[in-house]
């Protein structure tokens, strides 16, 4: 008898129940990915001029702050392109003091040259323009991947796309309502809350009060006139916002008091402190709230406000849980476009579901008959040790939450094929050793204790490989290295452990002396 024979049998029994365990039944506890399950694949594209543009109108306007807080007087600051802002009108007796404000505010950024009449242009420099590019790009990843993950898609896949640098690839497996996903992916959500100078249904209205031209530091918003009034008005609002989105800490859907939908959102410490002195300074003044670029809404300042505040306007309930997702989950940095988007059906992918699982079951077939035919009675063992490893497997995955994809299923008829070429490794050895007039249990104990090193030597090669597969692979390649990395762990177990587990008890059930194997 085998020292340990009844141990090892029963930690193969116990690990192949918690494997069929874990993932039984496989089609609520294996999660499929977007071509066995269906979905939606898109390929955006990041639009990084606008990031630079927001970039550059914010110098602009912290320049302008700036000078109209030294007392400089300016004829006018606007930026003139993506890149580019002009200050005019400069008084000859301040140029010292705005070459020293510029220095503080916007010089790191932005290279300066005079002009003549006063006039200074402020040009972004080539590597904040680079950068800025990029760092669009990351944010946008970033906030994509953000809110498709609030969306609650099981395992997305949100990455780089190609080598142009502005495009991203989504896949949101299941999902069946593609607009929807496309609006809260898509949607900008720029918040920006600021003073109102005035409403008006008309431009020359609003800009009667002004002298008949529009201020510097002020600009035109279109809104709705107010609850229950579907016309639109135009605000006048100052160009910098009391508040922005990047002050806020959360944000969720609630009702207003007049019982219909809105989403109530939060402040950090520091837009607490801006939003509070705001508002005590202007009590009685309207407040919109722009979110990209549309007033949704203008109450008026009743008290001070610091930490909390909400948007109303025409919502349903699903459309402030939207904007609630989109604003916790940040604006981006700049809009997106839609450069291609393929919808995988159902159907579709139960019929690559089928096709691997016949693909797999043939495949073992083949490979049984092979075993049988060639090695007898021993193909019996190969044949339960590859259908343990496949079992394990697909616990392994289960268990972790990995993914099971088209190019998965192929790692699953790879992983038939390694167990088989580990068994071939451990018969031949046993059938040279059984050559040399050996016993046949001494014959099975050399085989595999001298295949053992060469088993873990190519085992290890493959799951360095499967590493780097995972590491630098998009979506079908890290699922074919998924599948690819625990198939190789669990061939391990199998080929050797349960494979001489198996030798060992029908070994154990001869006599000593007259122990024959038929391989």
């Amino acid at each position: 008898m085998y020292a340990n024979l009844r141990w090892k049998v029963l930690t193969i029994l116990v690990v192949t129940a918690l494997a069929v365990w874990a993932f039984y039944p496989p089609r609520t506890k294996v999660k499929r990915g977007l071509d066995l399950q269906g979905g939606v694949h898109m390929v955006l594209r990041v639009h990084t001029d606008d990031a630079l543009k927001i970039e550059t109108e914010t110098a602009s306007e912290q320049l302008r702050e700036a000078l109209t807080a030294a007392g400089v007087t300016t004829t006018s600051v606007r930026a003139t392109s993506l890149t580019e802002f002009v200050v005019e009108g400069v008084p000859p007796a301040s140029d010292a003091q705005l070459r020293q404000i510029a220095d503080q505010q916007v010089t790191g950024s932005f290279d300066r040259t005079a002009g003549g009449g006063g006039t200074y242009t402020f040009r972004m420099r080539p590597n904040v323009e680079n950068r800025g590019r990029t760092e669009a790009v990351t944010q946008a990843l970033q906030t994509v991947e953000r809110r498709v993950n609030e969306f609650g898609v099981s395992e997305p896949v949100v990455a780089p796309y190609e080598t142009t640098g502005d495009r991203i690839v989504v896949e949101l497996p299941g999902v069946s309502d593609v607009a929807r996903a496309k609006e809260l992916i898509g949607k900008t959500a720029r918040l920006e809350i600021k003073l109102v100078e005035g409403v008006a249904s008309d431009e020359a209205t609003l800009l009667q009060a002004q002298g008949g031209k529009l201020p510097g530091d002020m600009e035109i918003k279109p809104g709705l006139a107010s609850r229950g009034d579907a016309s639109k008005v135009l605000y006048l609002v100052r160009r910098t916002p009391v508040v922005t989105g990047t002050d806020l800490r959360n944000a969720a859907p609630t009702v207003d008091e007049y019982n219909q939908p809105a989403v109530r959102f939060s402040l950090n410490s520091e837009g607490a402190v801006k939003f509070g002195k705001a508002t005590s300074s202007n009590i009685g003044r309207q407040l919109a709230i722009i979110l990209d670029d549309f007033v949704q809404s203008a109450p008026v300042i009743e008290s001070r406000i610091e930490r909390e505040g909400r948007i109303t306007g025409s919502f349903t309930q699903q459309e402030a849980s939207d904007l609630s997702l989109v604003l916790r989950s940040g604006a981006l940095p700049a809009s997106l476009s839609y450069l291609e988007e393929r919808t995988v059906g159902p159907s579709l992918g139960a019929d690559s579901v089928r096709a691997g699982v016949r693909a797999s079951l043939a495949g073992l077939a083949l490979v049984t008959l092979f075993m049988l035919v060639y090695y007898k009675l021993a193909g019996i063992n190969a044949f339960v040790s590859i259908v343990l490893n496949l079992t394990i497997l697909l616990g392994f995955m289960a268990y972790l939450g990995a993914v099971m994809t088209l190019p998965g299923i192929a790692g699953f008829v790879l992983t038939i094929g390694m167990g088989v070429d580990s068994n071939v490794l451990i018969f031949e050895r046993i059938r040279e050793e059984l050559a040399t007039n050996r016993g046949t249990r001494q014959a099975v104990a050399a085989g595999f204790n001298r295949v053992f090193t060469t088993i873990v030597d190519t085992h290890v090669s493959s799951l360095i490989a499967a590493a780097f597969l995972f590491q630098f692979g998009t979506g079908p390649i890290r699922g074919f290295a998924t599948t690819l990395f625990f198939g190789l762990l669990a061939n391990v177990f199998t080929a050797v452990f349960v494979s001489r587990t198996l030798f060992e008890l029908i070994l154990s059930r001869k006599p000593a002396g007259a122990a024959t194997l038929s391989i």
